[in-house]
């Protein structure tokens, strides 16, 4: 690692650990040549997930798109956005456990909605009404039958 005080190529570690959210490993260096100490960062280098819609294009993954519609659909329920926020980091790692980078609107949906039944029950009723567009009141009764 280069030094940023005199630019010598050399380096020791003198202290690591883990961040404060865990999410990077925070390395205390000391320069060989001129005993300056400084700090850097290794991080996990991630693929973005893309979405390929059902026209056929594709867009990167969006929490924030994600998220709306789970508030939405949770509404006057007892759930919290921190808990949203990990029900989205256990998408996200499902996908990625599946060594997925490219997922169909559809793949993404049934895998939400899977998480959702067991999160919240009218949560998943509130989500599967938009996503699924039911036609019908007989294929939104289908739907509330399914769950007993």
């Amino acid at each position: 690692m280069r030094c940023p005080k005199c630019g010598h190529e050399e380096s020791k570690v003198i202290d690591s650990r883990s961040s404060e959210n865990n999410d990077a490993i925070r390395r205390r260096r000391e320069c060989m040549s001129c005993k300056f100490r400084f700090t850097t960062y290794e991080r996990l280098e991630e693929i973005p997930i893309t979405v390929v819609k059902k026209d056929g294009h594709k867009e990167p993954f969006d929490r924030q798109k994600l998220m709306r519609g789970l508030v939405a659909a949770t509404v006057k329920r007892d759930i919290s956005v921190a808990s949203l926020d990990h029900f989205i980091d256990g998408i996200e790692s499902q996908i990625r456990d599946k060594g997925q980078y490219e997922i169909k609107s559809e793949d993404l949906g049934s895998i939400v909605l899977k998480n959702l039944v067991m999160l919240d029950k009218v949560a998943y009723i509130r989500f599967a009404s938009v996503y699924r567009d039911f036609k019908d009141v007989d294929e939104f009764s289908a739907e509330l039958r399914s769950l007993n």
